[in-house]
């Protein structure tokens, strides 16, 4: 069985970042192979870990809508979409990417999540970790394309709006009644230490807070150049800090 870590909050708090260097804490520790999973239609996670994505569930969604009327005689549809989804899998030595991506052409996203969260169902298990970027604010929650988590890490800015979101997300799963073992609150880009107010408002609204990531202007630096942040260095204040972070919770 795999540990499963999704990853949500709100818009430009960070969270692409984090599912990357969760990513690079797993693969440092020798944990692989790790599934990383970008469920956000943006896909910025190939970036954050220097890869370059050329298909996407998207758009292995339209070619398989394309190529409906040509599937031989007596093969399931299921078989042949099956067989375009492991393609788009793009294969490490350390972990493997799957990208949702947006859909080349019309139709609902509900189709689209229903074959992201039945494909991911089988996939999961062949993995030890899996981590799950998920789009930004709470559309994925309503959609279902995240259960069977086993900690689902929702990520703030340093702003009681941020605590407010990250309240909302995770009231959301608990509604929808997800399959969501436990959460936790990360406080990202933090200058200092967390203000009263704020650590007030995380309790009233009865949130944990998993930790906190301080601002780092070494990953400033390798996203403005490019770079992966795989290739970040050992010492860096936020890979030190996401390494306690998860020894804390125990997924390390």
């Amino acid at each position: 069985m795999s540990f499963v870590i999704a990853v949500a909050g709100k818009g430009g708090t960070g969270k692409t970042t984090l599912s990357g260097l969760f990513i690079r804490t797993l693969m440092k520790r020798k944990k692989g192979p790790i599934l990383a999973v970008d469920a956000d239609p943006n896909s910025n996670l190939p970036l954050v870990l220097g890869l370059k994505v050329d298909k996407t569930i998207g758009m292995a969604r339209e070619e398989f809508f394309d190529s409906r009327t040509k599937i031989p005689a007596g093969m399931p549809r299921e078989a042949v979409l099956e067989t375009k989804l492991h393609d788009v899998l793009v294969e490490n030595r350390d972990y493997d990417l799957l990208v949702m991506g947006r859909p080349e052409g019309p139709g609902c996203y509900c189709y689209l999540n229903n074959i992201l969260r039945k494909f991911l169902d089988v996939l999961v298990d062949n993995y030890p970790y899996s981590v799950i970027d998920n789009e930004a604010g709470m559309e994925h929650m309503s959609r279902r394309t995240t259960r069977g988590v086993d900690i689902l890490l929702i990520v703030s800015d340093h702003s009681l709006r941020g605590i407010e979101t990250a309240f909302q997300i995770k009231s959301l799963a608990h509604d929808l009644n997800l399959e969501i073992k436990r959460y936790g609150l990360i406080v990202n880009r933090v200058k200092g230490a967390l203000g009263p107010s704020l650590i007030e408002e995380i309790e009233k609204k009865g949130l944990k807070l998993a930790g906190t990531i301080p601002e780092d202007e070494i990953i400033q630096d390798f996203e403005i150049r490019g770079i992966s942040l795989v290739e970040l260095p050992d010492d860096a204040p936020a890979v030190l800090a996401v390494e306690r972070l998860m020894g804390g919770l125990g997924i390390i």
